[in-house]
């Protein structure tokens, strides 16, 4: 019998990617492509959503290829996504209107300070279960149809089409299905997280009109059939990146818990069919939805600045040539000489929410080196962890015991050492480090009955690597209290 795979397409902040799966949920081939970043202004941040496509359009047949197999033998795609990154185009034409604007965008800051104080706020943000923030897609649709001449009136007609990245992808693929899923829709502030729909209180709250906006899906479920990059192949599943990573991680009990470091880092916490509401800056969202099962909720903490800041480590201040070359430097040196750093470059996020804030680096002296700054870079993601944490435990009641880690910055052995440090707990990587695209895949491959349920996928999770605490609580809670000190010096940087 003809050997069957599931493929996943991962569109994410960086680069795209399109990977094989076999039936173990093991890498069979890769095909990956970055695209360019747009910074027109400061705390602006696009991609070309045109050249994303493209790129798939490449890599779907360019992975196949690699892994010598043909479309006939995919038995089904997933996706997983960038969120919150927001796409408008024309229902015609296909054609963008402008660039993307991504999730790290801040220009909608101005616009919600003036939506948080209109009537109706709070009970946008409770339908919602969001805070009011740039970080969402919801204002940044507004801001588009305030600032494009004409486009408000042509939204309202229905002659341009909104999606965040899997609803530009799904679109594209099938050659014009407009959906999306309840992960990506649950990060917009538009959809009622209790009934899986659009809310029209919301939609005239915003000022968005109806018909710009995709059909609502469950996460795992076919969504329809691909004419390009797969032809033929059922699109089976579509998620969000992080919720994707919490699929792919097996976290499908309440209580557990996953964090990807990645451009920026996702710590989430299954927390079942319960919608747990956060009162120390945490998201409440929705993690995943089977196809007829009620969904599942997830309480999440989003930095927003982890690999990026190693990348503004190497491309703006050149002081390495390659992002792996970070903790070679960062060993140079015994600790960080009295230096730290709090990326803040789009504002603080988890647990801070605080779109004002910007970049800091403090406890400079003659005495610092670029070894010294190598550190402090990798610590920053540590000590942002910690924040996120100590968030989670109170929200939740429980305590942390374990941290499963995924994602590109977990091949830094000091990185993931130092997070145990600051934890003081495990931290445990998995044998398939890939699991934002293997969560696309094992959601896909669920969908079309390539796997047969939830247990058959916990039993492809093996353990690869794992980290434990070895730093003296003194030391931790001096480092800790130092780390705190400095984000207070990002505050109130911004002036509305």
């Amino acid at each position: 019998m003809t050997e069957r795979y599931v493929v996943a397409i991962d569109q994410g902040t960086t680069s795209t990617r399109c990977i094989v799966f076999d039936r173990r949920g093991q890498l069979v081939s890769l095909a990956q492509q970055e695209h360019k970043q747009y910074f027109p202004k400061p705390g602006w941040v696009e991609h070309d959503a045109l050249e994303i496509w493209r790129n798939v359009e490449r890599l779907g047949p360019e992975s196949l290829r690699r892994a010598g197999i043909t479309e006939d033998q995919v038995a089904a795609v997933g996706i997983a996504n960038q969120r919150e990154t927001t796409v408008v185009w024309d229902r015609i034409t296909g054609r963008p209107v402008g660039h993307a604007i991504v999730w790290q965008d801040t220009r909608t800051d101005a616009l919600v300070h003036q939506l948080a104080r209109e009537p109706g706020a709070e009970a946008a943000q409770d339908r919602s279960a969001l805070p009011l923030a740039t970080y969402f897609s919801g204002p940044r649709v507004r801001w588009m149809l305030d600032r494009t001449p004409g486009l408000r009136e042509r939204a309202e007609r229905g002659e341009v089409l909104f999606g965040t990245m899997e609803t530009w992808l799904i679109w594209k693929l099938t050659g014009g299905l407009h959906v999306t899923d309840v992960t990506n829709a649950s990060r917009t502030m538009l959809l009622d997280v209790h009934t899986l729909d659009w809310s029209a209180e919301s939609l005239a709250f915003f000022g968005i009109p109806r018909a710009m906006l995709p059909e609502v899906r469950p996460s795992v479920g076919v969504f329809g059939t691909a004419r390009s990059a797969f032809p033929g192949v059922r699109i089976g599943a579509a998620l969000g990146d992080q919720q994707a990573a919490l699929f792919g991680q097996t976290c499908f009990t309440p209580g557990e818990a996953k964090c990807t470091y990645g451009t920026g880092s996702f710590l989430l916490l299954n927390t079942g069919s319960e919608l747990v509401r956060s009162t120390h800056g945490l998201l409440s969202t929705i993690a995943y939805q089977v196809a007829g099962s009620p969904a599942a909720y997830a309480l999440e903490g989003s930095i927003a600045i982890t690999g990026s800041l190693v990348q503004w480590f190497r491309d703006q201040l050149e002081l390495i040539a390659s992002a792996p070359e970070i903790e070679t430097l960062a060993r140079t040196v015994a600790d960080n000489g009295g230096c730290y750093i709090v990326p803040a470059f789009s504002g603080l996020y988890a647990p801070h929410w605080r779109s004002e804030a910007r970049g800091v680096i403090v406890g400079l002296t003659s005495y610092i080196t670029k070894g010294h700054l190598a550190r402090a870079v990798l610590e920053a993601t540590a000590w942002q962890t910690r924040e996120v944490v100590d968030a989670m435990n109170a929200d939740s009641g429980l305590t942390l015991k374990t941290l499963k880690v995924d994602g590109g910055m977990t091949a830094d052995n000091l990185l993931m050492q130092f997070i145990a440090d600051v934890l003081d707990v495990p931290v445990v990587r998995p044998l398939a480090s890939e699991t934002v695209s293997l969560g696309a895949a094992y959601a896909a491959g669920l969908a079309v009955g390539y796997w047969p349920d939830l247990e058959g996928l916990r039993q492809n999770w093996h353990r690869a690597a794992q980290w434990q605490p070895t730093m003296e609580s003194v030391l931790r809670d001096r480092e800790y209290g130092n780390w705190q000190r400095a984000v207070e010096r990002t505050l109130d940087w911004i002036q509305p």
